[in-house]
């Protein structure tokens, strides 16, 4: 069950660090720094909420255990591969689309935006902490399809990270390892996860929160993940288009052909 105040409460928290990190984005003259803020937003809700809630079920230290691995581990890669970078291609588009002003505008387009979002995702995870029944399988289900998203998306950066630190690959496709069966392997990781949160925020009797998983589904299909980076990732890397006939864009699948770029490897 809900507890409203302690999740008006991690509201207020997640919007005190919004505002924070807005006002050093102004110093930084860079608000890319949001993405990684994104994954520690929710481990802030979740912290706020079980630190104020009345009561905590038996799931409250599997959660944020499970939050606190995903958060962490997210946040640091984005910051270890954003560290001496310029600001992000996406943002400095959004900056260009919203000037003048847009010092101003990026608290609530872009901070703001992104503290809302998270606060309403991370439904499942406060109802699944406060759940009083006990542990069922479906909690270990959940666990379980936790753990294999974590494990594609961690495995996914890291070997885009070793692909794009040989100075032989720039401008070329990464077409190996799970790169071969998705083209985003991370973002479906992140899809698997949160769909685990879920399950065990029904076991808890949280089955209302659906629309969590669901809109974090359309976020990664449709708006900020798969849709927003190959917008234009053809121009970028001429390569790209034949591993767009041969590789699933999300969901894993064998290829459909062998990859020409990859015959000189």
């Amino acid at each position: 069950m809900l507890d409203v105040s302690a999740y008006l409460l991690a509201g207020a928290a997640i919007a005190t660090v919004a505002i924070v990190a807005w006002l050093i984005s102004l110093a930084k003259n860079d608000v890319s720094i949001v993405d990684v803020l994104w994954s520690l937003m929710f481990l802030i809700v979740t912290l706020a909420y079980t630190i104020t809630a009345d009561s905590l079920g038996p799931r409250a230290a599997i959660v944020l255990v499970l939050v606190s691995i995903w958060a962490l581990r997210l946040a640091s890669h984005i910051a270890w591969r954003n560290y001496g970078q310029p600001e992000d291609r996406r943002y400095q588009a959004i900056r260009r689309n919203n000037e003048p002003n847009f010092a101003f505008k990026s608290l609530y387009i872009v901070f703001g935006l992104q503290a809302l979002l998270a606060w309403f995702i991370a439904l499942p995870l406060v109802v699944a902490a406060t759940g009083s029944n006990a542990l069922t399988l479906i909690d270990y289900a959940g666990a379980a399809l936790f753990l294999v998203g974590l494990s594609f998306e961690a495995i996914g950066d890291w070997q885009l990270a070793r692909f794009r630190n040989d100075p032989t690959n720039h401008g070329r496709v990464l077409t190996r390892g799970l790169w071969a069966y998705t083209r985003h392997p991370n973002y479906f990781g992140e899809f698997v996860l949160w769909w685990g949160f879920y399950l065990i925020a029904a076991s808890a009797g949280g089955w209302w929160t659906v629309a969590s998983p669901l809109l974090m589904t359309f976020l990664l299909l449709k708006v900020s993940g798969v849709a927003m980076l190959e917008r234009d990732i053809s121009e970028r890397r001429p390569d790209y288009a034949a591993y767009v006939e041969s590789t699933n864009a999300f969901f894993p699948g064998l290829p459909r052909a062998t990859h020409p770029m990859e015959t000189t490897s």
